[in-house]
């Protein structure tokens, strides 16, 4: 039997998130690929990690027993020859990463179906934009966010709300009519639940993890700008999709920042840049690039 990637949470990842390239990334964005080939052939030893290595590391410690729970592959524009350097540092860093993809500058996105990605990790935001819209859970990472606080036996993911867990539908009413024509609204369709956002399926991922019995443990957190009663509509969804988030904030604008500082998240995902900033002083933050923010 061929291997298969079915049953399995698959999170594809570009090298530049997994490992610290931000300087060989400027040689690359300068369009002197020649340069930037040779300058990784020169630098074959080991890369440091990236700001989304050690969540790859927690997420792959589901394998331990044996079991093939979790399935992490490189999908990079970098070409074959500089994915030697990945593939090493990868191990370097006590990585078994067996699979991955490398496209020489070419678009990626395209191999995220073939690998049914529940979650793309990516440093380069017209990959993010492009996945996306074909329908794939994906974040823009930001490279220079804190690194994950210590919590070695817990992995721990946040996430904003509207236009990432849900639809952009509510946002839109908020972004067009103002705050209290958006409270007006989800008071007044409280019991209906939100269409489900880019990042739903990478949460029912992660809620079928969460079952598997391993020393490694899930902690999910809702961190919204929603206050009352525009919170009670968020709840309801959930629980419509019958998924348990261990923790909620609703901070009614408050910055996000200080209350991710006190979680500790492995990594938070949000739609807004001026979240993402404040989040990535806290810890490794992903902009999801969609909705009518970033329309």
């Amino acid at each position: 039997m061929p291997f298969t990637l079915d049953n399995k949470l698959v999170v594809a990842i570009s090298s530049r998130a997994l490992l610290d390239f931000e300087e060989e990334n400027r040689v690359f964005e300068s369009g002197e690929a020649a340069a930037y080939m040779a300058l990784q052939l020169e630098r074959l030893e080991t890369a440091a990690a990236g700001v989304a290595l050690p969540l790859v590391k927690k997420l792959l410690a589901f394998n331990a027993d044996g079991e093939h729970r979790v399935e992490v592959v490189i999908l990079s524009r970098n070409d074959p020859a500089s994915g030697l350097r990945v593939f090493h540092s990868a191990g370097a860093h006590g990585l078994k990463l067996e699979r991955g993809v490398f496209t020489q500058g070419r678009e990626p996105y395209r191999y995220l179906g073939p690998l049914k990605a529940n979650l793309f990790l990516s440093a380069n935001a017209d990959d993010i934009r492009a996945a996306l819209d074909a329908g794939f859970p994906a974040a823009h990472v930001y490279p220079d966010s804190v690194r994950a606080a210590e919590h070695p036996d817990e992995i721990r993911i946040a996430f904003d709300g509207d236009a990432v867990l849900f639809s952009d539908d509510a946002e839109r009413v908020f972004q067009t009519d103002g705050l209290p024509a958006f409270h007006a609204h989800e008071a007044a369709h409280s019991r209906e639940p939100l269409a489900a956002g880019p990042f739903k399926a990478f949460l029912e991922a992660l809620h079928r993890l969460q079952s598997a019995e391993s020393p490694m443990k899930i902690r999910t957190a809702l961190v919204t700008a929603r206050s009352a009663p525009a919170h009670e509509r968020a709840i309801r969804t959930l629980m419509d999709w019958h998924i348990q988030i261990d923790e909620a904030m609703f901070l009614g604008g408050l910055e996000k920042g200080p209350f991710l500082a006190a979680l500790g998240p492995d990594f938070f995902f949000d739609d807004q840049a001026g979240h993402c900033r404040s989040a990535a002083q806290a810890g490794p933050t992903g902009q999801v690039l969609a909705g009518i923010a970033n329309g």
